[in-house]
């Protein structure tokens, strides 16, 4: 039997109505953007928004970014996994590439903003290394900072240090 071959490509590599179809079959916990916006993202920021192909298909999607205010911080913002897929290891993988990619550029931070609800993505997040920010609330032992995307919507927020990441320019990606 023949083994799945799978590879992180740039955002700009892939048919951009899957990624609508992938962001939508991952609400409630990633909002779809246009085509138009993830065009932007691939085309931007592709060595930080970037898709796992396996076979020809598209199977998850990160979307992430180097902060221009403060160059020393990279931002996920999506992290998504058709869910056919998921518990494969894909989306750390991609959460692996983008760390790494930080790490070479000598970033120190990395943090991302989670729902409440979704256990699933914290569970990844704490496994790789990530630390729950405390916040204003506690919930369900999680800190949750009210309001921190706007009235109503609060978040998990999460960061990782990138110090300890030994980056190997002999494989890395350039």
């Amino acid at each position: 039997m023949e083994k799945n071959v799978s590879k992180i490509v740039p955002l700009s590599q892939v048919p951009l109505e899957r990624v609508v179809e992938l962001a939508t079959e991952c609400m409630p916990y990633v909002r779809p953007r246009s085509e138009s916006d993830y065009w932007m993202y691939g085309r931007l920021f592709s060595t930080t928004c970037r898709a796992m192909v396996v076979d020809s298909s598209v199977v998850g999607v990160i979307i992430a970014f180097r902060s221009q205010d403060d160059s020393n911080e990279v931002y996920v913002h999506d992290v998504m996994v058709a869910t056919s897929a998921r518990r494969l290891g894909y989306g750390r993988k991609l959460m692996e590439d983008v760390m790494h990619t930080a790490a070479r550029w000598g970033v120190e931070r990395i943090w991302l903003t989670s729902e409440i609800e979704n256990v699933a993505a914290q569970k990844l997040w704490c496994s790789l290394g990530f630390i729950n920010r405390p916040a204003n609330t506690f919930v369900n032992g999680i800190w949750v900072s009210l309001n921190f995307k706007g009235p109503g919507r609060d978040r998990v927020v999460y960061e990782r240090s990138l110090r300890d990441i030994v980056v190997n320019s002999k494989n890395a990606r350039e």
